[in-house]
């Protein structure tokens, strides 16, 4: 089952012991990390990421569901209402409330780090695949870390497909507005829809980069967990294989969903355009 996995400790020095642990278990296969980083929280509270030597198959976490992790622990607290973040999450990796749903993971989990990672403690947050939890704690007990994990579940094209209604739904409104508008009051509100518009159009070319960026993520999984395959024994390799289907499965999946959630948002937009057709202004 593919995680994200936080594990809070008091120093650097601990920090990169925990790293080198957690490689070990990658190596001998009690666990398949696929990106990594080591981060440190300052006494102002200021996050950090730190250099690390290993290489994993997603070499860099920005953009990644780890790198909006990172930026939303830096922002601090998100409000929640109804199960949705809201507010606002500016970290260093993050900038919008999407990186909420990039990270996939829930608002617990998300509290439960954030109250963890102290100022002056530092973390190794990994994605990872693991079937069982005890090889890992074992080695981390030993560094009196504090071991959090949660199963990662992808909301993005769920909340993606709602942005963009909302957006579409404000446009049709304002739209409306104009065509009844006094002729003082029409450039504001045409303003106001190209604004719109233009949030829309930056949310599409987002999804847009997203669908490229999981393939490349999926690809560099199946990758590494093929070449491990290679070199393991049968029941090992068995497992690999059955991770490999899996991610590929999960990929097909997500990608349908977020093509789906863009293919409505066009047919929305090209609905609206056939429908345009502005009333004479009452004067």
């Amino acid at each position: 089952m593919e995680k994200m996995l936080v594990v809070v400790v008091d120093g650097e020095a601990k920090a990169y012991e925990a790293e080198r642990a957690l490689k070990h278990l990658d190596e001998e296969g009690s666990i398949t990390i696929y990106s990594e980083a080591v981060i440190e929280k300052s006494a102002k509270g200021t996050i950090s990421e730190k250099h690390h030597d290993f290489e994993f198959p997603v070499r860099s976490v920005a953009g990644t569901a780890i790198g909006a992790f990172i930026g939303m622990l830096g922002a601090g607290p998100v409000g929640m209402i109804g199960g949705a973040a809201v507010g606002a999450v500016a970290g260093g990796l993050a900038g919008s409330l999407g990186d909420f749903y990039r990270a996939e993971v829930g608002a617990e989990f998300f509290d439960e780090v954030y109250t963890a990672l102290k100022p002056g403690k530092y973390a190794v947050i990994a994605d990872i695949d693991e079937e069982w939890i005890t090889p890992l704690d074992t080695q981390m007990e030993t560094l009196g870390a504090t071991v959090m994990r949660t199963a990662k579940n992808s909301f993005e094209a769920e909340q993606r497909a709602k942005e963009a209604a909302e957006l579409h739904a404000e446009i049709g409104q304002l739209k409306a507005e104009l065509a009844h508008a006094r002729a003082d009051r029409k450039a504001k509100i045409q303003h106001q829809i190209e604004k719109l518009e233009a949030r829309l159009k930056a949310q599409q070319d987002q999804a847009d980069r997203r669908l490229e960026q999981m393939k490349s993520e999926t690809d560099a999984k199946v990758r590494a967990l093929q070449a491990k395959g290679k070199k393991a024994r049968a029941d090992v390799k068995a497992r690999l294989d059955a991770q490999v289907k899996r991610i590929r499965h999960d990929y097909k999946a997500s990608d349908a969903k977020l093509r789906h959630a863009l293919a409505d948002q066009l047919k929305g937009a090209a609905a609206r355009l056939e429908k345009e057709e502005p009333e004479p202004a009452h004067r």
